[in-house]
């Protein structure tokens, strides 16, 4: 009996260490399966080396600020130095706190969730990262997660081979997707608060890292208690790993979140308009600048550094002054429009109006997508009269409403449109970009895009002309009757004679009080003096790209333009006359800091240091006493602006614009180092003040300039320069017209009379 005992003792030993050992050659023969990659493939010691990563393109402004991304997943890389202690602490106490003790598995961990289920996940850091990477979401599947376990692991330990701790964290913390377009700790900090990840408080770090459990539940866009509650667990976890004391834990568990949301969609953050237009610039950069591999580069996953010519600083203040004026601006047209029948149309009938609002129910992205999706003509017909959930553009914030997306585009046409750009003369540089209103509901960019009317704006060039080929004076002096050009000169069709705006005729004018009151006999006289092909040469050499047909009415600025040709143009008068192309670029990087292209200006001397000094000379008439002079003196019939809002006491070359019926509004800025340009109109031409009061270019685009150089110039770390523009030493044309002799105005006027 006893025998029995002892051996039935002896083989259930015998089957204890038999089943023991054939677990442990189980488990043994599962890791080995793995590291064969018979449970699936692993990654190679290349992929190791270079783990694959969307990084986001990065574009970086001049004063070395973020103004954006081109991303698939918006994910800019940081390294470990450049990581705070405090979220590190935090990571480290909260997700794996002998994280420097394993070698990329935590025995004790595991044996804790095995033995004791709910007391705690048994991932440390590294198999998070190494599923991040390689294996994927967890599965379902408990089979299946069982051999997803083993192949995290295999790959933890190759990860804690190949990469210190500190990498591992910084790239754990670059991978994880916080939500909200949020991948990796830095877009995180950006977008949650506003801020670098080195800025960030220690409960900023303890929410983002409590964030790390689950991102889509504890979003703290849409659960802030509950987000604030994972927080203080996190803290928790800080204080009981002696990170912070426990006054501080107490004290930092009744802070709020403290969100500062900065979004970073493609139709959020600073220079909207500019980042969609540089986008288009380097798709076309890419086909021409292939990697060493001769594949493109992809600007949506191969994180370039591109450095941009926009000032961070003068894009705010741009973006700011056009929102501030064109809110006040359009709450004028607004009540206007009360008081319109064919609201916001004037000049239309009813036919014409159905016509128009058709076309942009055509040309909307609702209707490119019905047709599309197979939709006929009937059916999206009935879609557009249906009224729907939307949200709407305001000045004061989107509003949510329910409206029928015929209405939208109705409720849209009554917006008014504008668009500035800031150029630096000497360098071409763009400082400043500003497209349109809002990004978001106005996509078309009145920078580039947009061509307009550009009405008296033009009128310098044809004084220039003149100048440069004549050596005229602004004291020379010219009658101010109708002046006609006959038919068939130039190969017009009928005889043309331009009246003035004001209808005012008679005495003598000089070529300043000329540009001055963009009087209209003057500009189609000087243009039959030089003739309009050599004024449409100095315009296309100047900068213009667009076609110029050369007949005398362009005198008058009857030609369509973008904002950047003309803010280019004026710019060569800044800079003496040699002509700078724009830049956007300085240089590009790749995602190692190898430089790919630095980028320098193109240049071209269009006029003589003279002749440009002399048109800057007349254009500051324009400031002093033309239709610029509300830039420096109180008015009180400036329509919806009273008072003396602006001050500006130093020299200002500027030129007004307003093109027939009010539809276009324009004001040509330049001071010694920064020529900036203003547009200023509906999205139809027929959508327009009633009046020239309110509907000008000195009314409608003049404060937005006036706002903006307001805020550069407070701006002193800036240096816009307040002075007056450089004299030619050897200035021949007389400007000072109280000296002008009578003897050169009666020569001028025995050589000019046709």
């Amino acid at each position: 009996m006893v025998k029995k005992k002892t051996t039935n003792f002896k083989k259930q030993v015998k089957w204890f260490w038999g089943v023991v050992l054939g677990a442990f050659f189980m488990l043994i023969m599962i890791f080995l399966f793995a590291s064969w990659g018979l449970l699936g493939p692993l990654p190679t010691f290349e992929e190791l080396e270079n783990p694959e990563n969307n990084l986001a393109t990065e574009i970086i402004s001049s004063d070395g600020k973020t103004l954006g991304k081109y991303a698939a997943e918006n994910r800019t890389p940081i390294k470990f130095k450049d990581l705070p202690d405090n979220i590190v602490n935090a990571l480290v106490a909260t997700e794996d706190e002998r994280f420097y003790e394993h070698s990329g598995i935590d025995f004790r961990g595991t044996a804790r969730a095995v033995l004791k289920p709910g007391s705690g996940g048994a991932s440390t850091i590294t198999q998070q990262l190494a599923r991040m990477l390689f294996t994927g979401k967890k599965s379902r599947n408990k089979i299946k997660r069982v051999f997803q376990k083993v192949k995290e692991w295999v790959v933890a330990t190759k990860l804690e081979r190949q990469y210190t701790k500190q990498e591992i964290i910084a790239m754990y913390l670059n991978k994880y997707d916080f939500l909200n377009q949020a991948v990796g700790i830095r877009s995180a900090a950006r977008i949650y608060f506003g801020k670098e990840p080195q800025e960030l408080a220690v409960q900023e770090s303890a929410m983002l890292v409590g964030m790390l459990k689950n991102s889509s539940y504890y979003n703290p866009l849409r659960r802030e208690e509950l987000v604030t509650n994972r927080r203080n667990v996190v803290l928790k976890q800080m204080h009981r790993n002696a990170f912070i004391s426990l006054q501080e834990k107490d004290s930092l568990q009744q802070l709020d979140l403290g969100l500062n949301i900065h979004k970073e969609g493609h139709s959020d953050g600073s220079a909207t308009y500019f980042r969609s237009h540089l986008q288009k610039v380097m798709r076309k950069w890419v086909q021409n600048n292939l990697k060493p591999n001769g594949e493109e580069y992809n600007i949506f996953r191969d994180g370039l550094k591109i450095y941009v010519t926009i000032d961070s600083r003068m894009q705010q203040y741009a973006e700011e002054a056009v929102n501030e004026h064109m809110s006040n601006l359009q709450s004028y047209f607004f009540a206007e429009q009360k008081r319109n029948r064919t609201a916001p149309f004037y000049d239309l009938d009813k036919a014409e109006i159905n016509r128009t609002l058709n076309r942009a129910k055509v040309n909307s992205d609702r209707y490119k997508r019905l047709k599309i999706a197979g939709k006929s003509t009937k059916e999206i017909d009935a879609i557009f009269k249906k009224k729907t959930k939307m949200s709407v553009f305001s000045y004061k914030g989107d509003i949510d409403t329910i409206m029928s997306p015929n209405d939208s585009i109705r409720y849209y046409k009554y917006f008014l449109r504008s668009g500035l750009l800031s150029i630096e003369p000497q360098t071409g540089h763009i400082k400043a970009w500003v497209g349109g209103v809002n990004n978001k509901h106005f996509k078309y960019d009145a920078v580039a895009q947009q061509k307009r009317q550009v009405g008296s704006t033009f009128k310098p060039f044809v004084y220039a002309t003149a100048i440069n080929q004549l050596k005229l004076s602004p004291c020379n002096e010219f009658p101010n009757v109708l002046y006609t050009i006959p038919k068939g000169k130039y190969g017009i069709p009928e005889e043309w004679t331009p009246e003035n705006s004001d209808k005012k005729y008679g005495g003598m004018l000089t070529l300043k009080d000329g540009l001055a009151g963009s009087v209209n006999t003057m500009s189609a006289r000087l243009i039959d003096m030089v003739s309009p092909e050599n004024v449409a040469r100095l315009a296309t050499s100047a900068g213009i790209s667009s076609d110029i047909k050369a007949n005398p009415s362009i005198a008058l600025g009857a030609v369509d333009l973008s904002l950047i040709e003309m803010v280019s143009a004026y710019a060569t008068f800044a800079n003496k006359g040699l002509r700078v192309a724009p830049m956007i670029l300085t240089r590009i990087e790749d995602k190692n800091g190898t430089v790919l292209q630095e980028f320098t200006p193109e240049t071209k001397e269009v006029l003589s240091e003279e002749s440009s000094y002399v048109v800057l000379d007349l254009l500051k008439g324009v400031t002093e006493s033309g239709s610029g002079v509300r830039l420096r003196l109180p008015w009180k019939k400036a329509g919806y602006i009273t008072g003396h809002p602006y001050k500006f006491t130093n020299p200002i070359a500027g030129k007004t614009g307003t093109t027939q019926n009010q539809s276009d509004g324009w004001f040509m800025g330049i001071v010694p180092n920064l020529a900036t340009g203003v547009w200023t109109g509906g999205e139809d031409r027929a959508t327009h003040f009633a009046g020239i009061a309110k509907g000008q270019g000195a009314t409608m685009s003049l404060p937005s300039w006036a706002l903006y150089m307001q805020k550069c110039y407070a701006d002193e770390t800036l240096n816009i320069s307040a002075e007056d523009f450089e004299k030619p030493s050897n200035l021949s044309i007389n400007i000072n017209c109280e000296e002008a002799s009578e003897e050169q105005k009666e020569t001028v006027e025995e050589d000019t009379d046709f």
